[in-house]
């Protein structure tokens, strides 16, 4: 027997819920310039954590952003920005994500940053399993190959051998792990919390846990060292938000190969303060990264338009 209202008439349908529109290119250009900032923090906090303590880096890579957000979000929207329904997911993404960072920093102190990186670029495989798994999204063949080519052109970068099996490197897959998971993680958040408000939580969470760290080490910098760790910690609050907003407009299993792009910032960045001659494995590592990356965008902005 069907469910009539008062009046002896079925209710009304409810409307159905609008399809959420994909931003592909948009997302795929912000997942760029995120990962060319990365980069470089990392390159930083490598350096920095020579002289600092871990827990000391990792928090001023939170803590500033957290005030710089703060000052930009609060006078707009005031408190409202941490209404959410779904604190537990915020929570979760938090804690994930303070493992993850004090996994990677553990691995730069016990390995060369290239190395770190180039385990950490498992992470889209990771999250597109995730992915899969946890939010039920479709990966095609197209999307599977993109992933798959271009940690290919990792590895012929990278010429892996036995030597990268140390306990630095099980840190950085660690952080590669929960890095990748974390990703789907927040692709199901998007659904309805937005990228300030992820954001915030992120970095009031993360803060408060490496606040935490501080009185097991700290060591007061220099003026210049002291203007290095602000640096750090407002390029990564950027990087963080921008790749939050990236997540947010497109699929992840679209957006996560972008990640591969490190490698060539990493390249470049190289050559241009370092004055690191590019070697015949990078260049055709590269391309292979690069083509990859060139080939889901060709493919996604044809089915957008």
């Amino acid at each position: 027997m069907s469910i009539e209202s008062a009046n002896g008439t079925a209710p009304p349908p409810e409307p159905a819920r609008p399809a959420r529109r994909e931003h592909v290119p948009t997302a795929i250009g912000l997942m760029l310039v995120s990962t060319f900032v990365f980069t470089c923090t990392s390159a930083l906090s490598k350096w920095l954590i020579e002289t600092y303590p871990i827990g000391e880096v990792l928090w001023s890579r939170v803590f500033i952003p957290l005030i710089g957000m703060s000052l930009i979000v609060l006078p707009r929207t005031g408190l409202s920005v941490f209404h959410t329904a779904r604190f537990k997911g915020h929570l979760f993404r938090g804690v994930s994500q303070t493992c993850s960072q004090t996994f990677l920093m553990i691995a730069f102190s016990l390995m060369p940053l290239a190395s770190a990186v180039a385990i950490n670029f498992s992470a889209p495989i990771f999250a597109t399993l995730a992915s899969m798994i946890f939010l039920r999204e479709h990966v095609g063949m197209a999307r599977w190959s993109a992933i798959l080519v271009g940690f290919f052109g990792v590895l012929v970068v990278t010429s892996p051998g036995t030597e990268t099996f140390t306990i630095g490197a099980l840190f950085a897959l660690a952080n590669a792990i929960m890095y990748g998971t974390v990703t789907a993680g927040v692709r199901g958040l998007t659904a309805t919390e937005s990228a300030q408000t992820l954001t915030m939580y992120q970095m009031l969470i993360m803060s408060a846990a490496f606040t935490l760290m501080l009185p097991f080490g700290f060591t007061v910098p220099t003026w210049t060292d002291a203007g290095w760790l602000v640096l750090n910690g407002v390029g990564n609050g950027l990087a963080q938000y921008w790749w939050t907003r990236a997540i947010h407009l497109a699929p992840t299993s679209v957006v996560s190969p972008f990640q591969y792009f490190s490698l060539i910032w990493a390249m470049m960045l190289g050559f241009a303060i370092w004055g690191d001659v590019p070697t015949v494995s990078l260049v055709i590592g590269g391309a292979i990264v690069a083509g990859s990356g060139l080939f889901l965008l060709w493919r996604e902005s044809r089915k957008a338009a």
